[in-house]
């Protein structure tokens, strides 16, 4: 009888405990009362990106951290688990009203991609020519070297200059947001001007650390031409008439396009 009495009198004494009151309420009330994360947390969880978080809010999706990030002067909207072990990337759309929702004002779309640019206005300074520097036709490549489709269509540009003598092809780098490597390699190439480096870095070999704050100016400056003229999507050309061709072709469809065929 007097251990019945001791187990009654432990199981009131844990139900009226403070403890177990909150583990019976559970995570039913404010999520951000328990669940927060910082700029600062957040741009290390990140680093690997090469962005940095500007501002954490709670998402309207909930259990989900929403984080404002900036890299190389764009910008965008990523989410984070409260768990903080996964990214994710797109957008909370809502339910009743099939409208993107977010805590923060959501970027500005980029500009409408255009079908043609003058290609007078082209950052040419900038390139890299592949093929023959003096070539009359110019073909204008905006790619990244850790794209994969723009690694494949650069053995693609190998080929094409080769078949092509009278061609000059223009490498306009373009590194992407979700590539962080690809920036400083884009640099180093600039740097050089070394086509070995060039194709070491569309191969995924190491290349050396860039040095001089001019190729971050230079690839800087291609980024904010793309981006004005739509280009947000990796490989893009440039036709010599200014043509925008989203994507790559073959070296030999591309040697017939470059003669209007």
């Amino acid at each position: 009888m007097l251990k019945e009495l001791l187990a009654s009198l432990v199981v009131s004494l844990i139900i009226a405990s403070p403890s177990f009151a909150m583990a019976k309420e559970g995570c039913g009330g404010v999520c951000s009362t328990c669940h927060t994360l910082t700029e600062k947390d957040a741009t290390e969880l990140i680093k690997k990106t090469g962005a940095t978080v500007t501002s954490v809010k709670q998402s309207p999706a909930s259990g989900l951290f929403e984080l404002f990030v900036e890299k190389d002067g764009q910008k965008g909207l990523l989410l984070m688990d409260y768990g903080k072990k996964h990214l994710i990337q797109g957008m909370v759309v809502s339910l009743e009203t099939m409208q993107p929702v977010s805590a923060h004002e959501l970027p500005k779309a980029p500009p409408k991609q255009q079908s043609s640019v003058d290609v007078s206005t082209i950052p040419t300074a900038n390139a890299v020519i592949m093929g023959n520097p003096k070539g009359s036709k110019k073909l204008y490549v905006f790619t990244d070297p850790d794209c994969p489709y723009c690694r494949k269509g650069h053995t693609e540009l190998q080929k094409l200059a080769k078949i092509a003598p009278d061609v000059a092809i223009h490498i306009m780098f373009f590194p992407l947001p979700m590539h962080p490597g690809a920036y400083d390699k884009a640099r180093i190439v600039i740097e050089t001007k070394n086509l070995e480096i060039l194709d070491k870095a569309f191969e995924g070999k190491d290349v050396p650390k860039p040095e001089k704050e001019s190729s971050k100016k230079a690839v800087d400056e291609i980024i904010k031409f793309g981006t004005a003229h739509g280009i947000n999507g990796t490989p893009t050309m440039v036709m010599p008439d200014g043509k925008i061709e989203v994507g790559m072709r073959d070296a030999e469809t591309l040697k017939q396009m470059l003669d209007g065929k």
